[in-house]
């Protein structure tokens, strides 16, 4: 894992740093378990946008503070609304990085640990990879405190079969990292404390390869996935015809025929 930080910016309520070509944003809020504030989901899609933008990062780790990665919406503001309207308001605020995260082009893996629940498991579920350490719970846990956790059910249905997705929302109670692994969730689960290191590691893959390739077929995943199968491969094909007229795909294929693949820093720049 790289060590030298780059470049480094402060949100309120995460921290944003970059290591060469893979961006990291922190939930920073240990205190309150980083649970979703209207400030945490606002400045966790802002820095999501920042990195999507920023043409040197090809990757992006999501990570949390202290002792858990995300117990869920922050329920002490419930009380600061009264009418329909301003509850569905206030949780559209906190569900908008769940769009963010399958609408940019940048690849982003989940680095959990502790506990991640409602919207901490969304989040987990809405990023493209996941890792966890072998401490950590998941759990849509709404149900326990009279909620249920419906927007986090949207990403959860995609990664999980609907027999597990329903087991999850319907019970509110927690799995380990092993079952989490084996369901689907996650990628990866690794000893205590090595979460962060191996979401990097894969991160670190990712920004390796062809950034032009690795945007254009996250892209193009999350358009395919929403399609039937004729029309998804009819779709792939117009895709990777233009993936083939681009500055990467010349150069890369060149290097490949002549024996020496590009590395990381060989790549034409965008």
């Amino acid at each position: 894992m790289a060590s030298d930080t780059s470049e480094t910016d402060q949100w309120e309520n995460v921290e944003v740093s970059r290591d060469g070509h893979v961006g990291r944003i922190t939930l920073s809020r240990p205190e309150a378990m980083n649970t979703f504030s209207t400030g945490l989901a606002q400045d966790l899609d802002a820095a999501l946008h920042t990195l999507d933008e920023d043409p040197d990062t090809r990757a992006i780790v999501v990570e949390g503070a202290g002792k858990t990665f995300s117990a869920g919406i922050d329920l002490s503001e419930h009380g600061d609304h009264e009418a329909k309207s301003e509850y569905e308001e206030w949780v559209t605020r906190m569900e908008e990085p769940f769009h963010t995260l399958t609408e940019m082009r940048t690849p982003v893996v989940a680095a959990a640990h502790g506990h991640a629940a409602a919207n901490g498991i969304g989040l987990v579920a809405a990023c493209d990879l996941a890792v966890a350490d072998e401490g950590t719970q998941f759990g849509a846990t709404a149900p326990k405190v009279g909620l249920f956790c419906m927007g986090p059910a949207v990403p959860l249905m995609n990664a999980l079969n609907r027999k597990r997705c329903l087991e999850l929302i319907l019970t509110g109670e927690l799995i380990d990292a092993e079952t989490a692994l084996e369901w689907g969730l996650i990628n990866r689960v690794v000893p205590e404390g090595d979460h962060l290191e191996t979401a990097m590691e894969l991160a670190e893959t990712m920004a390796s390869k062809s950034p032009t390739a690795v945007q254009m077929g996250k892209r193009a995943f999350y358009e395919m996935v929403e399609l039937d199968y004729d029309d998804a491969l009819e779709y792939s094909n117009e895709r990777f015809a233009a993936l083939c007229t681009t500055d990467d795909a010349h150069a890369g294929i060149e290097a490949f025929l002549d024996g020496e693949p590009l590395s990381a820093d060989e790549w034409p720049e965008t």
